[in-house]
């Protein structure tokens, strides 16, 4: 049987919108999908904003992926089926973990090329997020980080172009066995959580 090549299932992109339920009134996690090739530039994709800068964006935040199977997961622990985009992230793969991918490694997309480059952390307005979609969204941060499955952000290499159904191919991988899981693992401690429960 022929394993599916891993691929990109949808392209999201968002850009902040006024809410009341963040801290920070303002946030940009909601991300929808977007169909043709989107450009994706040393800080992101055509389209794609950040609110709050602090903690989101950059070069080593340009773009976020996130594993359709990891979405399926918790849309079953979380009683709906999550849409594609749902937890804020630019790219929705499927048939790759991308939480087992190492520190460094590279993926050619369409015509850019990206390097894993950080994990995401969970904050106060993921939980809030959850919470005005009619999710339950308690001990989220503790749920979400026992998980360890965060995803990884990507730094862009090269830029060029992606879109939905464009393939992921491994092009590098250091070698080291520190993948995004580890990393999380080990950055992500009970006293980061707490702040990170508190942050907007």
């Amino acid at each position: 049987m022929v394993t599916p090549a891993p691929i990109v299932v949808s392209v999201n992109v968002g850009t902040p919108r006024e809410v009341s339920w963040t801290r920070g009134r303002r946030t940009a996690i909601q991300k929808d999908p977007v169909t043709g090739r989107v450009a994706v530039r040393s800080l992101g994709l055509d389209g794609d904003q950040v609110s709050n800068r602090k903690h989101h964006g950059g070069v080593d935040k340009a773009v976020y992926a996130f594993a359709r199977e990891d979405l399926d997961l918790w849309g079953r622990e979380l009683g709906r089926d999550l849409p594609d985009g749902f937890f804020g992230e630019n790219l929705t793969t499927s048939g790759i973990d991308v939480n087992e991918a190492e520190i460094g490694e590279r993926w050619l997309i369409g015509s850019a090329e990206l390097e894993v480059a950080g994990i995401r952390t969970p904050c106060q307005t993921f939980s809030s997020w959850l919470r005005v979609n009619g999710l339950d969204n308690r001990g989220w941060a503790r749920r979400f980080s026992e998980a360890a499955r965060p995803g990884p952000y990507l730094r862009v290499v090269v830029e060029g172009e992606v879109a939905a159904g464009d393939e992921i191919r491994v092009v590098h991988r250091p070698g080291h066995g520190v993948t995004v899981s580890a990393m999380f693992r080990r950055l992500v401690s009970k006293s980061v959580l707490a702040t990170r429960e508190l942050e907007s």
